[in-house]
């Protein structure tokens, strides 16, 4: 069967069913830069027919025991597995290499742990006459959007929690990166209730259309600060409850005690993950100037060794952008040690250190969200910080150091969501994620990223009939 005949199967999951409209998405493989499918597309009118059969399927799953519900999450990552080949095949050609191998089999990861969770109840009070207790209830019909550089892990792991607590959901992959998405959708389709699951693939007015639409209570957002601060407006007028995972632009801090070799591997690999575009990898290196020559060096070795490991840009937005950062760089004096220009076809960029570069220069205060990593020297620790702390974000950030009580003192003064000791990007569905300041609202993982689908309900039972 070739790609477009595997396409063709796919559809929109609305209601239970495989919903086309005749729209297409021209999808292409960001190795070659050239269209390698048309894949259907969702329409505004399609996000009426999906809220509508997601209210509707809301008053029986929420009231589904909650174990009844875990066996359902788990027959859903079971499905992911079933057709993980399937998934690996797609993804290769939406993200033009094969990262979707490791992406599937977390996505699989993180639906199984989801299944295991159960929901908190918080005991305030339990006497003999009364009881009053804190429970997580089901918010409603939530909005769930998943970006294009990780679109199957982070859809599955908003639906299936949302899923847990009682929710229905609407969800909508990214016009980029839609097919593995919606392979999984046509997995999924006979196994949740009709209208407890509904996935679309659409652009920017079918993402505004379920933001907007007054049926959804909640919104479930992983993308640019500049999106969310739209989606967070956009929300207000209807007081939905918002769960934004935005941008960042974490900071590295070396000292000079570490171990050269070991900490360049260490942020190389954090740094040049999925080539740079994910959010919580290393965007910025702050070294001490005892090792600063020494660290340049050791990151440039390793660009020239694995260059031809890393994936392509995914799309052409972003490939652009990049160029456009390294280049006004190099303008204002920053040097490229290695990379600094697109090399063979498609979106393809080198693995770039840079040098020359500090406050003030677009590559360091802004997200990048590519293969390119700047390297500034400090000798002071404290303008260091200073600097960590000193963009819009506040996401990640690392201290790297061989003294582990001066590390947990300095891990501290970062503001971000998450900090960590001679390590950078963690994924785990246990540890709860997200950011302050323009890199969000809100938590994802672990209990309290369950809560954040849930609305807190307070029950006061008084237990002896004689009141009445």
């Amino acid at each position: 069967m070739s790609l477009q005949e595997t396409v063709d199967g796919l559809g929109q999951l609305i209601n239970g069913e495989l919903v086309t409209s005749g729209e297409t998405i021209a999808v292409v493989n960001p190795a070659t830069g050239e269209v390698a499918a048309q894949c259907p597309a969702a329409t505004t009118a399609m996000v009426d027919d999906a809220m509508a059969a997601a209210a509707a399927a809301f008053p029986a799953w929420s009231t589904t025991p909650e174990a009844q519900r875990q066996a359902v999450i788990r027959q859903l990552a079971d499905a992911i597995e079933a057709v993980y080949p399937e998934l690996e095949t797609l993804a290769a050609v939406e993200k033009g290499n094969a990262g979707g191998a490791a992406e599937g089999f977390a996505a699989i990861w993180f639906g199984r742990h989801i299944a295991e969770q159960n929901l908190a109840v918080d005991v305030i009070e339990d006497t003999p006459d009364r009881q009053v207790t804190v429970v997580r209830a089901p918010v409603g019909v939530v909005t769930a959007i998943a970006p294009w550089n990780a679109p199957m892990l982070i859809i599955v792991e908003k639906i299936l929690t949302a899923l847990l607590v009682g929710n229905t959901v609407v969800a909508k992959t990214s016009p980029f990166t839609p097919l593995a998405t919606l392979r999984i959708a046509k997995a999924w389709k006979d196994i949740a209730p009709p209208g407890v699951v509904n996935i679309l693939a659409g652009g920017d007015e079918v993402g505004k259309a379920m933001v907007a639409h007054p049926t959804a209570r909640m919104i479930s957002f992983t993308g640019s600060a500049a999106a969310g601060r739209s989606i967070a407006a956009t929300a207000a007028t209807t007081l939905k409850n918002v769960l934004l995972e935005l941008g960042g632009n974490d900071a590295a801090i070396v000292l000079g005690d570490v171990d050269v070799t070991k900490v360049a591997e260490g942020i190389f690999a954090s740094a040049f993950l999925m080539s740079g575009q994910a959010c919580a990898l290393v965007k910025r290196v702050y070294a001490h100037d005892s090792i600063y020559d020494a660290l340049v060096a050791e990151l440039a070795e390793l660009a020239r060794k694995k260059a031809a490991e890393l994936p392509p840009l995914t799309t052409k937005p972003q490939f652009e952008r990049v160029k456009m950062l390294v280049d006004d760089a190099i303008a204002h004096g920053g040097k490229a040690v290695t990379g600094g220009a697109p090399t063979g076809t498609g979106y393809f960029y080198p693995p770039t250190i840079m040098t020359g570069v500090g406050p003030g220069v677009r590559v360091v205060d802004e997200e990048q969200f590519g293969p390119v990593l700047p390297i500034v020297p400090f000798s002071d620790v404290d303008w260091a910080i200073e600097q960590a702390n000193g963009t819009e974000y506040g996401l990640c950030g690392s201290i790297w150091t061989a003294d582990v009580a001066l590390g947990e003192q300095l891990a501290t003064r970062l503001v971000c969501g998450t900090v960590w000791l001679n390590q950078h990007t963690e994924i785990d569905p246990k540890i709860p994620f997200g950011g302050v300041k323009s890199s969000g609202i809100g938590r994802n993982n672990g209990q309290v990223g369950t809560d954040a689908y849930a609305e807190l309900q307070t029950r006061i039972f008084y237990k002896k009939s004689d009141r009445v």
